[in-house]
């Protein structure tokens, strides 16, 4: 019998499911270019994609949400705003963090808030409604997880500026199933991966304000000019 514990994400199916969302993901990363990138996962020995035209990664986990506190590069506590200033990483990926994390939305927000703008926002989770939600939920019996849909995880990155590129299922039907897919991308696959961008600010020009010219009453004005203009 399986043990229902907080372990799950070290469980073979969902490291088969991690596995094939990060062979979807990576294609679209791959175009990421910047010098700071930050993953937040749920797994300890969660390292992150090799990205070459990515500088550097921080990487946080929040293992036990019981604990709540992030641990890797450093320690901060969960219920609280990231410790990092605005705009700070050119790609953020949260891999299935959501679904510990004490409040999902105050999350993605603050995702948000520490992505630069033009930067990439990558989503992975187990799906609500797919073959995996009772497994899960058997799994988690008593614990602090909950499956977030990813039409809602849009929505609400549409309102903090950010625009959906992809949204696409991933994975096998079921958790049992051992067999690799033909294809990580599946119509009813019991995993999803999200990719949004940070919309870039506009750049507002500035009103020049036209400033009269006194020209002495003998000045040669260039061909063309009247007087009556530059008066």
């Amino acid at each position: 019998m399986h043990q229902r514990d907080n372990d799950i994400y070290a469980s073979a199916p969902l490291r088969r499911l991690l596995d094939e969302q990060t062979r979807v993901l990576t294609p679209e990363l791959q175009r990421c270019f910047g010098t700071h990138a930050l993953l937040l996962g749920v797994s300890a020995d969660d390292v992150p994609p090799a990205l070459p035209m990515l500088g550097s990664w921080t990487t946080l986990h929040l293992v036990d949400a019981h604990d709540g506190r992030y641990r890797g590069d450093l320690r901060a506590a969960a219920d609280e705003p990231l410790p990092f200033v605005d705009d700070a990483f050119e790609l953020v990926l949260l891999r299935h963090v959501l679904e510990v994390a004490p409040s999902a939305s105050a999350l993605l927000a603050e995702a948000s808030r520490v992505l630069a703008p033009g930067g990439v926002l990558a989503l992975t989770g187990v799906h609500p409604l797919s073959g995996w939600a009772p497994w899960f939920f058997w799994r988690t019996r008593g614990r602090p997880h909950a499956l977030q849909m990813p039409l809602r995880l849009g929505q609400l990155l549409q309102q903090d500026g950010l625009e959906v590129e992809q949204v696409q299922r991933v994975g096998r039907l079921w958790p049992g199933l051992t067999q690799p897919p033909a294809m990580a991308a599946h119509l009813l696959g019991g995993g999803y991966v999200l990719i949004a961008r940070k919309r870039r600010r506009m750049v507002t020009p500035l009103r020049l304000k036209p400033v009269p010219v006194r020209v002495p009453p003998n000045s040669q004005l260039s061909p063309g000019a009247r007087r009556s203009s530059a008066l």
